[in-house]
């Protein structure tokens, strides 16, 4: 018999998402700490599963979007512009695309993922400009990761990226970021205390699927 698969944490993620930059940090070290492997899945909204765009909300939850970024900024005391002049974004792919090729080139994806989200929520930057990200990804990686900055992407990186989306549709998944640990899911960087708990408790599996 097989040793069963190590756990790891798995952050499927939109780059442009407000509420994932302010949870990326931390689920980073809450997966290391735990001495788990932490990868980066970046993604967009699923629909399919029933996500919904922000600007297609009614006002008021709109209107309380903006409320709850507003608190969830004061009390995790990381900056963020209410109304960021390069959001909604033109396009997330570029984006999403190059994180993928820094993270499958070996070199440091989680300082160039938090530093474009840092760049369009608290930095009024266009994450959709490829010089934009070319020079986050020179002062944050170093030139090797700014070479990996190209549209199109090779077809490899395309096929990872379509490949997160599948996976995480096929998940369940219909927000971001959603954290996934073993067959369980946590949507929220709200959730994050549920997760640690779920690293550190390694038996301890609720899977939404068994109980629908």
């Amino acid at each position: 018999m097989y040793p069963p698969e190590p756990l790891s944490l798995q952050i499927f993620y939109g780059i442009s998402s407000p509420w994932a930059y302010f949870g990326a940090r931390r689920a980073v070290k809450i997966g290391h700490d735990a001495g788990v492997s932490v990868k980066l899945r970046p993604i967009r909204l699923i629909e399919a599963n029933g996500g919904i765009p922000l600007r297609t909300r009614p006002d008021a939850r709109q209107l309380y979007h903006a409320v709850e970024l507003g608190r969830w900024s004061r009390h995790l005391g990381i900056p963020l512009n209410l109304k960021p002049k390069f959001y909604p974004c033109r396009t997330i792919e570029p984006a999403a695309q190059a994180v993928i090729a820094v993270q499958k080139a070996g070199l440091a994806a989680f300082d160039f993922s938090f530093a474009i989200q840092r760049a369009l929520w608290a930095e009024d930057r266009d994450i959709a400009d490829l010089s934009v990200l070319r020079e986050i990804a020179a002062r944050t990686v170093g030139p090797q990761a700014e070479a990996l900055v190209v549209d199109p992407q090779p077809d490899a990186i395309i096929a990872e990226w379509n490949g997160n989306l599948e996976e995480a549709k096929q998940l369940g998944i219909f927000g971001t970021p959603t954290y996934v640990v073993g067959e369980d899911i946590f949507w929220g960087q709200d959730r994050l205390d549920f997760v640690a708990r779920r690293l550190a408790d390694r038996n301890n599996t609720i899977n939404f699927k068994d109980i629908a």
